[in-house]
């Protein structure tokens, strides 16, 4: 057995019990979210799962009531402690770094220029002012605080903007889609030519994705102006 492991501990007095987990299920299942089966990499319980040794089954009777490897492995992972290497952490804080810049650049702007800052400079910011990604708490949760550190380093301010587009009538159909998933509309009209147009409001950040996306469709001939931002 590999001596790097993630685990799931739990303590009842002398008796130490251990299962080997796949971290991304065990985190799931803390949530009520999966199979207890798929979050055992090995279906057995341990007194020491680096020394490879099994607790007796005797004690698994009397201290969680059952023999079954895979009730006691929900109990273990609701009520224990959750372990995870080294490696899995530090992905998980780069998986979360990535989704925070994400979340930045598609919603921050430039205030002076209401333009986003590309994905390279938030990330020195972020480096620059020494940022710590906790590896636990949500992404979402965390922009907030991280824009307030940032700050100091590049202008950004998150704000949504509201864009009038029209498309021909060759285009509409195949396009109307792509404007949804980028944006919420909050107008449109059908016109007499086929042709639609609709007020859309978008992240700030995401004006040059959504005009890419539309001019590939229509190759390039949206007509498209910002009527409002806030």
């Amino acid at each position: 057995m590999t001596e790097v492991m993630n685990l799931a501990k739990w303590k009842k007095g002398s008796d130490n019990f251990e299962i080997v987990i796949n971290p991304d299920k065990a985190m799931n299942f803390k949530k009520g979210i999966g199979d207890i089966r798929d979050v055992l990499v090995y279906p057995k319980i341990f007194s020491d799962a680096k020394k490879g040794m099994t607790a007796p089954e005797s004690r698994l009777k009397t201290i969680f009531g059952t023999e079954d490897a895979n009730e006691v492995a929900k109990k273990i992972i609701k009520e224990g402690e959750v372990q995870v290497t080294a490696e899995y952490r530090n992905a998980q804080v780069r998986q979360k770094k990535q989704r925070i810049i994400d979340i930045i650049h598609r919603n921050g702007v430039d205030p002076r220029t209401n333009a986003p800052h590309p994905l390279t400079r938030i990330e020195a910011a972020l480096d620059e002012a020494k940022i710590k990604i906790d590896e636990y708490k949500p992404a979402e949760e965390q922009v907030q605080a991280i824009l307030k550190k940032i700050l100091p380093i590049i202008p950004i301010k998150f704000v949504k903007k509201e864009i009038q587009i029209t498309i021909s009538a060759e285009y509409a159909g195949k396009s109307y889609q792509t404007v949804k998933q980028t944006g919420k509309v909050l107008k449109e009209s059908w016109n007499n030519d086929g042709s639609w147009t609709g007020l859309v409001e978008i992240p700030g950040g995401m004006e040059q994705e959504l005009y890419d996306k539309l001019n590939s469709i229509t190759h390039g001939t949206i007509q498209a102006e910002v009527k409002q931002v806030k």
